[in-house]
Order: C-alpha cells, then structure tokens, then sequence
C-alpha cells in the first residue's frame, strides 16, 4: 500500500527524483509482475522502510544506520 493510500485527506505535496537510466531499467525489469503499480511507488515504499527504522528526526545516521542502509541499496540493487 503506498503511502497515499495509508494517508486520507489533502494529497502530501511530493518531490522529484531522478535516478540513472540503467538502473532504472533494472527495476522495470525487476518489477515486472510485482504488486508495484510504478517505479515511484516502488521506490516510495522502499525509502518509508529503510527510514522507519532510523533515528529520530533530526539526528544524523550512526555508522551502523549508514551500513546498514548501504547493504539494504545494494540487497535492492541500487548500490553495486
């Protein structure tokens, strides 16, 4: 469920973000046949999980918050 669907009232004003094109046909392949309706949902829900689990808002990442993150990109293929 994407965080638009979680969220009832007024829209949540949103932001762009551009990603490189090879790694952009790597997850249209790999979501293929997903419950992923887009990329950008894809990409949403992948960065709403790897923030959960972080430090409180305002505190900069501990170096186990930064490795562990890293090692989630590349599980996810964003990272080589």
């Amino acid at each position: 469920m994407s965080a638009a669907e979680q969220a009832p009232g007024p829209p949540t004003p949103r932001r762009k973000l551009t990603l490189p094109e090879g790694l952009y046909r790597r997850l249209e392949e790999r979501l293929r046949g997903s419950e992923f309706r887009s990329i950008d949902e894809f990409v949403e829900f992948v960065l709403a999980r790897l923030v959960e689990g972080t430090s409180a808002p305002g505190e900069p990442f501990s170096a186990e918050d930064e490795q562990r993150i890293a090692q989630r990109l590349r599980t996810l293929g964003y990272l080589d």
